[in-house]
């Protein structure tokens, strides 16, 4: 007899399995996708979407196509809670779901509580990604009267492309704005200082102003307030602060990080519940600290695809192992990009080509879903 296989999020550690979910239906077990929409934006390409480099059909997977043309279900809602005595799943909207096995892909936010005590269109954090296409369309029509103040909190790597990529959007659309960027205590902190000063000079060469050492205190819908006391005004501020997973699973009693996403094994697999998995930015990797970049999550489609079959038919279970280095490429928004891979360092045109051939390969694999055809 068969079981019932839910995926919370159609995320990028998801895709494999929604692409050969007929593979589980046919061998007699129903498959749910659980997302708040139909669509899933792909991150490595949502700067370049908030400038108009890319076009949102380019940047986004029909997860809920995906799952019903390989006779699955989907439901549009959010998990808000687990019981894994139960094995079942309660939803926003009142309604539970059961499952025998439940894979999570629920991505990360980008914390607010400490910084507004409201949410406001002009106030956009980086993630969901979809926030950048609201504010694009925010943006685009106030650039045809006065200077547009643009505030970007965060010194990481999505802020220094949001920044970036805020100039395309102003340059491309023949408009005039002030843009910041709020640093806190060094651009790029962490990472190698070649690719910090590259990324500075970048910025500089445009008029964009940097500022480091301070760090945003509070933000009201017209000014950002700094440690330092002093205020800075905004028309539009992106929030890009870092991210972290939803605190549901801490909330539902199953073990989880220190950053609270999903405490698994190396089968990607909760330490607690076996019938629960994860991949991802939602996930805390037991053996080591995983950084939130997506080419984890890709690796891990894979050996969950395998695994949560082995699960479902008691099958021997595939071990991730994530590599130790990874490449990071960054989008400047002119055209340029600077890649880095732990010594080596390349900025100029090329860079960015590879991070756009590397990108538009990954959506052609999984956009089956008549994406491209698509207009916004």
């Amino acid at each position: 007899m068969g079981k019932h296989l839910v995926l919370v999020g159609g995320g990028h550690a998801h895709l494999t399995v929604l692409l050969n979910l007929s593979n589980f239906v046919e061998r007699g077990h129903r498959v749910t996708l659980v997302g708040p929409s139909p669509y899933h934006y792909y991150s490595g390409m949502g700067p370049g979407m908030l400038s108009g480099i890319y076009r949102p059909e380019e940047v986004r997977f029909h997860g809920k196509k995906m799952a019903e043309d390989r006779g699955g279900s989907f439901v549009e809602d959010r998990v808000i809670r687990i019981n894994p005595g139960q094995k079942t799943l309660i939803l926003q909207s009142g309604n539970q779901i059961d499952y025998d096995v439940v894979s999570f892909n629920t991505g990360s936010e980008v914390p607010l509580k400490s910084l507004i005590s409201a949410p406001r269109e002009n106030i956009v954090p980086v993630k969901p990604v979809f926030n950048l296409l609201q504010a694009r369309r925010w943006i685009v029509p106030r650039l045809k009267g006065k200077e547009v103040r643009c505030i970007v909190v965060g010194g990481g790597p999505a802020g220094l492309e949001v920044t970036a990529n805020l100039w395309r959007l102003v340059k491309d659309n023949q408009g005039k704005a002030r843009i910041i960027l709020i640093a806190g205590s060094r651009l790029l902190k962490g990472l190698s200082e070649r690719v910090r000063t590259l990324a500075l000079e970048s910025l500089s060469r445009r008029g964009i102003t940097v500022i480091e050492g301070k760090h945003g205190r509070e933000i009201t819908g017209e000014e950002i307030r700094l440690n330092d006391g002093s205020s800075l005004p905004f028309d539009i501020v992106f929030v890009a602060l870092g991210v972290q997973p939803s605190s549901i699973f801490a909330d539902s009693g199953i073990p989880a990080g220190p950053d609270g996403g999903l405490l698994v094994n190396p089968h990607l697999q909760s330490v607690a519940h076996p019938e629960i998995f994860g991949g991802g930015d939602c996930i805390s990797f037991a053996e080591r600290p995983l950084a939130k970049v997506g080419v984890y999550a890709v690796r891990q489609n894979p050996i969950l695809l395998q695994n949560l079959l082995a699960a479902l038919e008691g099958k021997e279970m595939q071990t991730f192992i994530p590599q130790k280095d990874y490449m990071l490429i960054f989008n400047m928004g002119d055209g340029r990009g600077i890649l880095w891979k732990k010594d080596f360092v390349w900025e100029g045109r090329m860079a960015f080509w590879l991070k756009d051939y590397i990108d538009r390969k990954f959506m052609r694999k999984f956009q089956v879903s008549g994406e491209r055809k698509e207009k916004e």
